[in-house]
């Protein structure tokens, strides 16, 4: 097992700890969520967790939890969801997070918008002092709405891509049939929120990758004397 995989691993384990029988999760979706989702199941195979039920957020998370017999509910059945569980792809000191990697961010910021409680589960690679130096923001949009979304996207001075799919022709499609653009900015993302709902508000963009002011809690995994452990860091501003 590499050192990243480890670390996902132990932090993946300690959100676990969080979760209390009688819960209703959130079940993330990309390579972090997927370790807490076997160590779940694991936790209910051992009957340490009871009457545990789960919300997926993308196909992924719902296949793996069927495969682990782990009960889902759908999203549209619950008022609200106890804890959701969910990794990130760029985490800031403020918790502000962006996701998408994975292009599941609309299922993800549903799940998360309805839970009491959102803890973001990441190795210390996803940690960064600003968002979009490196990550591209994703921006889900309809099919036949990019280009127009792309020309928009570029006035504010952000270069926008079309995500490609690497093992079928085209783009990638999303869960819910859309595409996705990645979008960089020029200097990265100072206001998070201004920038979310600016780019919410673009005629045919369903949603995007930012994830502001709903996280309570992180956890995350690193090396550190050649062994993997897990800290919570706390929350600036």
């Amino acid at each position: 097992m590499d050192s990243q995989t480890q670390m996902k691993k132990i932090v993946a384990d300690a959100a676990i700890q969080e979760v209390k029988s009688h819960m209703i999760l959130g079940l993330g979706s990309g390579s972090t969520a997927a370790l807490m989702i076997k160590s779940l199941a694991d936790n209910i195979r051992s009957g340490k967790l009871q009457n545990i039920r789960g919300v997926a957020t993308s196909f992924q998370s719902e296949v793996l939890a069927l495969q682990l017999d782990i009960p889902l509910i759908d999203l549209a059945s619950v008022s609200q969801i106890d804890l959701a569980i969910d990794g990130a792809d760029e985490v800031d000191p403020r918790f502000q997070l962006i996701k998408g990697g994975g292009a599941c961010h609309v299922r993800e910021k549903l799940v998360a918008s309805k839970a009491n409680k959102l803890l973001i589960v990441v190795d210390e690679t996803k940690l960064v002092q600003n968002l979009n130096r490196s990550f591209p923001l994703p921006v889900e949009v309809l099919p036949n709405a990019w280009k127009q979304v792309q020309e928009s996207i570029s006035k504010m001075n952000g270069i926008s891509t079309l995500r490609m799919a690497t093992k079928k022709a085209g783009p990638i499609v999303t869960d819910q049939g859309n595409l996705i653009l990645d979008v960089l900015f020029n200097d990265g993302i100072k206001n998070p929120k201004e920038i979310e709902m600016t780019i919410n508000n673009i005629p045919g963009v369903l949603e995007n990758g930012l994830f502001v002011d709903l996280t309570d809690k992180v956890l995350v995994g690193k090396i550190e004397n050649n062994i993997p452990v897990v800290f919570s860091p706390s929350k600036v501003g």
